[in-house]
């Protein structure tokens, strides 16, 4: 039976898509070349299953994707060594679409991109692939990913959707289309608008928890305690929106610098942007954290007669959110290295995550989450699962420093 939509990428951003969709009643097919893209994705195995006895189904046939109204590319966009958005899988994913294309289709990507993708990048692999013209032949439009995992409160039909389409019609296609999945449907002037509210969504985080992070960093310097801090200003019933720091920034939206754009040789009509300054410097103080964490864990150690060599340390929360499994730019990688390379002993707990490996060798992982804080002679609270009680936990550690300021007032040293 022909799908009405194909999802194309089975990872954070489209296994949710698909989730909504198929809830909705939408007949929904998922596309990827990994035959284990959706076993390895986002969703528990209760979900999937869940989910695939809904109707759902997954192929790694490109010709299935030839029989769809609508096709949403959420391929994965990471950040290359260059700090440059990598949009290889785009690209890839474009030129499989482009050969089964059909008049009349709607097009719509979801992946993290820079602005000017959908016009300059994605829209010539498309027509060139397929023979059709975008805006005539078929509807194409950005409409920027805005999935939160784990999160309680805002989950896909109560987040607005924001599209741009190439042209009014495309625009209007893809609302139609979306306007099936969530509540509001908010329309962007076209696509570049769209992907440059991704940037902002994106950087406005990035840049607000690297103020936090210097700010936890200055308050230590000065003897104040900045958890109180927050709690004080985020009294404020205006011009204040409280964040938090943390060891380091993780996740599937990395901050992003328009300068970086490598794509701007081959497309003359994307601008040569200014650098954006105020990123460029979040980058740097969040890219500081992990190194901060390890300086304030020796000096924990020290404090107490005990030299970071030989020092048994255990890890709680390893993924880059709490409560969810993914580890993607989780800092917790980095603080592990640099502890060993410090000569200490790292073991591991999470619930979410039962095998860690860290530049190929395994973690330890702790059984009994108690007996192992009480053995350590630190514990670093890196994510705070709201499986853990975080009371027990700072009575059983020998020395517990909490990243996250979640322990009871006084329980924990704090970042």
């Amino acid at each position: 039976m022909p799908a009405d939509l194909a999802v194309i990428g089975l990872g954070h951003l489209g296994l949710p898509l698909a989730q909504a969709a198929t809830t909705a009643g939408i007949g929904t097919l998922g596309y990827d070349p990994d035959p284990h893209a959706a076993t390895d994705g986002p969703l528990t195995a209760t979900e999937l299953r869940r989910l695939l006895a809904a109707g759902f189904r997954t192929t790694a046939d490109p010709t299935a994707l030839g029989r769809v109204r609508t096709a949403v590319i959420c391929a994965p966009t990471p950040l290359g060594e260059d700090r440059a958005l990598d949009l290889s899988a785009v690209a890839d994913a474009a030129r499989t679409l482009a050969a089964q294309l059909r008049p009349h289709t709607t097009v719509i990507l979801e992946s993290s991109a820079y602005p000017g993708t959908t016009e300059e990048f994605l829209r010539p692999l498309l027509e060139a692939g397929s023979g059709l013209t975008a805006g005539r032949d078929f509807h194409l439009a950005y409409s920027p990913g805005r999935h939160d995992p784990g999160n309680r409160t805002h989950h896909y039909a109560n987040t607005p959707k924001v599209i741009g389409g190439l042209t009014p019609a495309c625009t209007e296609a893809a609302a139609t289309f979306y306007g099936r999945l969530t509540d509001k449907v908010v329309r962007a002037r076209g696509p570049r608008e769209a992907e440059t509210a991704k940037l902002l969504e994106t950087n406005y985080r990035h840049v607000n928890i690297a103020l936090m992070n210097e700010m936890a960093v200055f308050c230590h310097d000065i003897g104040v305690d900045l958890w109180d801090v927050i709690r004080c200003a985020e009294t404020k019933p205006f011009g204040f929106q409280s964040f938090r720091p943390g060891p380091g920034v993780g996740g599937h939206a990395p901050a992003v610098d328009p300068n970086s754009l490598t794509e701007r040789s081959s497309s003359p009509s994307l601008p040569l942007p200014i650098p954006l300054r105020m990123v460029e410097l979040a980058q740097e103080v969040n890219g500081r954290m992990p190194h901060y964490v390890i300086q304030r864990c020796a000096t924990l150690l020290n404090e107490h007669g005990k030299s970071a060599r030989g020092a048994r340390i255990l890890l709680l929360g390893v993924t880059y959110k709490p409560d969810v499994a993914d580890q993607t730019g989780s800092p917790a990688w980095e603080i592990a290295a640099r502890l060993r390379e410090l000569g200490a002993h790292v073991t591991y707990h999470d619930p979410h995550v039962p095998h860690w490996t860290v530049h190929g060798r395994p973690v330890p992982r702790a059984e009994s989450l108690y007996d192992a804080a009480s053995a350590a002679d630190l514990t670093l609270l890196l994510q705070p699962h709201r499986t853990y009680d975080l009371q027990g936990l700072s009575v059983k550690a020998q020395l517990l420093l909490d990243t996250r300021g979640t322990t009871p007032t006084g329980a924990a040293h704090r970042l």
